[in-house]
């Protein structure tokens, strides 16, 4: 059960492990691209490809729906970013239970974007757990875990490869372990619970006005998506997809030199992947080829 590219991997490695995959249940497909024909989501097109069944119920909360899920008689549930909620009669209809692979050391980051948020707040190590699933928001035993270091280099985009792979060789490792009884189920520390709620746009507009670290680690949170953006001397919306804080001085969101320097409310941010908008991204030698920058030019 999963929607996003960061549920392919485990969905290929429990099929490569020779698992067999009885259905695929994803998010129906919305409208995409310019024509906005239905398109997949990815768990979905990837699962399909492969010849397995796919289901794509936008709720899971009648009984219709629990029943047709029922009658699949599986073993389990490996729930990976499926975005539906499961009602306790799905959560009782296995086997052996529903398994989440969450992108957080919970009870740290609970909720829609942990990733993102493990980098804006600046922590330095995230991992992936393979989690018992309740009714509750992320409130299961851990069966699992692996740890990676977040560097002041990653971004939500490379962070989310990294766990995506840990994560599938994780539940791959579990799988058998958890349907022999043989894998322990701690439950969640009590201390140190928070939320990771999900991106708001409107969050994501560049306040020039904060400290370069803060931004540093929101910029790198937000990309590649939704990208934090803010307007160029010209007017033009630019998203900004990768920097790194300097020593500078300055009004903030002015060009303290020609190379995108940028200041802020303490310090400046030099400005190393931009992404005009209706453009693709650029290093910023690229980008300044075609948008001069100059000392003085502001940034709003």
């Amino acid at each position: 059960m999963g929607s996003p590219d960061f549920a392919v991997p485990t969905l290929a490695a429990l099929v490569e492990a020779g698992h067999d995959v009885v259905c695929v249940y994803s998010q129906p497909p919305k409208p995409a691209g310019r024509g906005k024909a239905l398109r997949p989501t990815a768990v979905h097109a990837w699962a399909e490809a492969q010849g397995i069944e796919v289901r794509t119920p936008a709720s899971l909360k009648g009984a219709e729906a629990q029943a047709e899920f029922a009658a699949l008689q599986a073993d389990a549930a490996i729930v990976v970013a499926y975005g539906l909620i499961l009602p306790k009669a799905v959560l009782d209809a296995t086997r052996l239970g529903c398994f989440n692979l969450h992108g957080s050391l919970l009870p740290r980051w609970r909720g829609a974007a942990p990733m993102q948020r493990a980098i804006e707040a600046g922590d330095i190590e995230t991992g992936v757990q393979v989690m018992a699933m309740e009714v509750g928001l992320d409130t299961g035993g851990i069966y699992a875990t692996a740890r990676t270091p977040i560097s002041s280099g990653d971004t939500t985009g490379t962070l989310h490869d990294r766990l995506a792979s840990l994560g599938a060789a994780l539940m791959v490792e579990a799988l058998p372990q958890l349907a022999a009884g043989t894998l322990p189920c701690v439950p969640q520390a009590e201390d140190g619970i928070t939320y990771a709620a999900k991106i708001d746009r409107a969050e994501t507009k560049i306040d020039w006005t904060k400290p370069a670290e803060i931004l540093d680690r929101a910029i790198r949170a937000f990309a590649p998506f939704p990208g934090a953006w803010c307007q160029l001397p010209d007017g033009a919306r630019a998203k900004i997809l990768l920097c790194q804080a300097e020593i500078g001085e300055g009004a903030p969101g002015t060009a303290l030199d020609d190379r995108l320097l940028i200041a802020c409310g303490h310090g400046a941010l030099r400005l190393l992947k931009v992404q005009r908008e209706g453009k693709g991204a650029l290093d910023a030698p690229d980008f300044l080829r075609g948008n001069p920058i100059s000392t003085g030019h502001v940034f709003s």
